[in-house]
């Protein structure tokens, strides 16, 4: 399985990103439609992509494509795997589906919001409340702040918030720990250094 591809980004386009990863060799990757943006403004640049390696197809024609998507946080690519659990929601449509931020998809799950959830794309009256049903209750790590209140992090601080999520932390609270750091210490680049000064505030030591 392709877990994490690292490239020069080449080009973003038709919800999908291409990497040179090197040896004359390219990726293309599928990306939600809420990272286009933030992709689009590091062309050229190294990005790191946490990937889903799956199938595209009907076997029973002998037509299946490999396909990979991909996430800039780890945490992402998590709640897009829950996410694609509620019947009906394949990888394409819930790549349309995340036209806003994971963190506000899941506080709207979990504050039952069917008119937010609506207003994705391809999602209707029907399906908001299908999702509702079966993902409210599983999503309160993902929960997170509007964008508009979540500045974008480096790419280290970034990383860093993943693994801490990863590690169990609440994504509000491993976001808040982070920026605590960064205000501290905003030279600090290593997602290693980022986590550990994030504990020491956490342990009352910052």
């Amino acid at each position: 399985m392709i877990a994490r591809v690292t490239g020069r980004l080449e080009e973003v386009r038709d919800g999908s990103a291409l990497l040179d990863v090197g040896g004359g060799l390219w990726y293309e990757v599928f990306i939600p439609a809420c990272d286009m943006e933030r992709l689009s403004k590091k062309i050229n640049q190294d990005v790191i992509l946490y990937t889903i390696h799956y199938m595209e197809g009907d076997p029973s024609h002998g037509a299946i494509t490999p396909r990979l998507v991909g996430f800039l946080a780890e945490s992402d690519r998590k709640f897009f795997r829950l996410f694609t659990t509620v019947k009906g929601i394949g990888a394409r449509k819930a790549l349309r589906a995340l036209a806003r931020p994971v963190g506000e998809i899941a506080s709207a799950i979990q504050a039952k919001d069917a008119r937010f959830l609506r207003s994705l794309p391809e999602i209707g009256p029907r399906m908001s409340e299908q999702i509702i049903a079966e993902l409210n209750g599983k999503v309160d790590d993902f929960a997170g702040p509007a964008s508009a209140e979540a500045p974008e992090l480096p790419e280290g601080a970034a990383e860093a918030l993943a693994v801490l999520v990863q590690l169990g932390e609440k994504r509000p609270d491993a976001q808040a720990l982070v920026e605590r750091v960064l205000a501290v210490s905003p030279d600090i680049e290593s997602t290693e250094e980022i986590i550990q000064q994030a504990y020491k505030i956490k342990a009352g030591g910052g």
